[in-house]
């Protein structure tokens, strides 16, 4: 086999404005560490929001997720598995010669402008996701299996329980 510093794939994860802030009672991560609940913490960066916080509705994720699909064909990436969720996107892709930052934040664009164009306005003048994101390396065959089955299948199934 030979030796190449591209990973497999990416595991991408953006979430939506609001949703997950510092202190977060589900736990929150800040310069790749992982941290506690603060519940103060999280209610001085909820308190400091400048705009309600807006929930992807189905119409919204199916924008998002065409809005992937897209992108990744025009870039000649193979997207494995793209699934928004109401609060968050998980995306895995093999993008070839690109750094994993890169491909969020060309994928988090181009989300925003197609929300933007094609629904109700609701995203107009204000952010609809989240500064950064998380962007992991996936580097070994089962462990792409394992993100793209979470990423997909193991999101729909948590939301069953709803």
């Amino acid at each position: 086999m030979e030796f190449t510093n591209e990973p497999l794939a990416y595991f991408i994860t953006w979430s939506v404005y609001g949703t997950f802030l510092h202190g977060d009672r589900r736990w929150w991560k800040q310069n790749g560490a992982t941290h506690p609940p603060r519940p103060l913490l999280e209610k001085w960066h909820r308190d400091r929001l400048k705009h309600p916080i807006v929930l992807l509705s189905e119409s919204h994720r199916e924008i998002v997720k065409t809005t992937i699909e897209e992108h990744c064909a025009h870039r000649n990436w193979k997207l494995w598995v793209a699934n928004p969720r109401t609060n968050h996107v998980h995306v895995v892709v093999t993008a070839v010669g690109y750094k994993g930052v890169t491909v969020r934040d060309q994928l988090k664009a181009n989300c925003t402008r197609g929300l933007r164009i094609g629904t109700d306005n609701v995203f107009d003048d204000r952010p609809v996701w989240t500064t950064r994101g998380d962007v992991a390396l996936v580097t070994s065959e089962s462990e792409l299996e394992r993100v793209v089955e979470y990423a997909g299948e193991a999101q729909e199934r948590m939301d069953r329980g709803k």
